[in-house]
């Protein structure tokens, strides 16, 4: 990997852990629905009009939209707002790698190795051990709706890989058409008229929350991650948002002042043990076979 291309992957890993952050700041003064609907409205103005629509039906691109949009991103949104601490999130939110391996073996047919089931393995211990903490506590709740966003993003990934080689770009751009229209009813629904009225009174740093969510977080984020995954195999790529969380963390210590208690360092670290053999663990097992 060329320089250039590394700190463009040390790039997304920054803003894709800041974005954890800018999440709390937004649900601190926008209700989850709309701060959904503003993402997704953002990420799809006005770069539709000048993104060719990919070669894929729109019945994908709704699946995407609904799996992604409406339902991942609104039920980490309110597990924040419910308390959820922006650092444990970047961390739960990992489980996706786990639950899109079980999706792929029930609906895709593939085989994971011995070692990502042990990778798997290692990082249940680690949930469990983050749950032990918050058992009949404040936080288990929004706990386990990160653990449904992170189940809904696995199955949005099934969608992706579903949806075949198309461009990926172009992808999240034309599904973010999907979420505004579901999220802004429910807001209305959920959180009352006075949700849209009281944009008018919400604070720059409320706003920069909403830009670098839609702008930075998807269109740069996804766009680079996926100009990154175009030049270089994927097993080179994905290793990178193993970063994420050790980012989400740091920025939630500097900028929220989150503290992690022995518990949460504990089942953390397992957690990420497990990831790192979830991605590495098969190839290391190849080359010492090699060897």
């Amino acid at each position: 990997m060329s320089f250039r291309d590394l700190a463009l992957a040390l790039g997304v890993v920054l803003i894709w852990g800041l974005n954890f952050v800018a999440i709390k700041w937004g649900v601190d003064e926008v209700p989850p629905f709309l701060l959904t609907a503003l993402r997704y409205i953002g990420c799809a103005l006005p770069a539709v009009f000048f993104i060719r629509k990919p070669q894929v039906g729109w019945p994908m691109l709704i699946a995407y939209g609904l799996t992604v949009g409406v339902l991942q991103f609104s039920f980490l949104f309110s597990a924040i707002k419910l308390g959820m601490p922006a650092g444990l999130a970047s961390l739960v939110m990992q489980m996706q790698v786990f639950f899109t391996m079980g999706l792929a073996i029930l609906f895709l047919r593939d085989r994971p190795t011995p070692a990502q089931l042990g990778g798997a393995a290692i990082a249940l211990a680690g949930l469990a051990t983050i749950g032990a903490e918050h058992i009949g506590g404040a936080v288990l709740l929004p706990l386990l709706m990160t653990l449904v966003a992170a189940g809904f993003w696995a199955i949005s990934n099934i969608v992706t890989k579903r949806a075949g080689k198309v461009d990926m770009f172009a992808f999240v751009i034309w599904g973010s058409l999907v979420p505004p229209l579901p999220m802004l009813a429910l807001s209305l629904i959920v959180e009352g008229p006075q949700a849209v009225t009281g944009l008018l009174a919400i604070s720059p740093q409320a706003w920069f929350s909403v830009l670098f969510i839609a702008y930075g977080s998807t269109l740069l984020g996804y766009g680079a991650w996926a100009v990154l995954l175009g030049r270089y195999p994927a097993s080179m790529v994905v290793p990178f948002a193993l970063l994420v969380p050790v980012v989400g963390f740091a920025a939630a210590f500097v900028f929220l002042g989150e503290a992690v208690t022995p518990l949460e360092i504990a089942g953390s670290l397992l957690i990420f043990v497990g990831l790192v053999l979830n991605v590495f663990g098969p190839r290391l097992v190849a080359r010492l076979r090699a060897a």
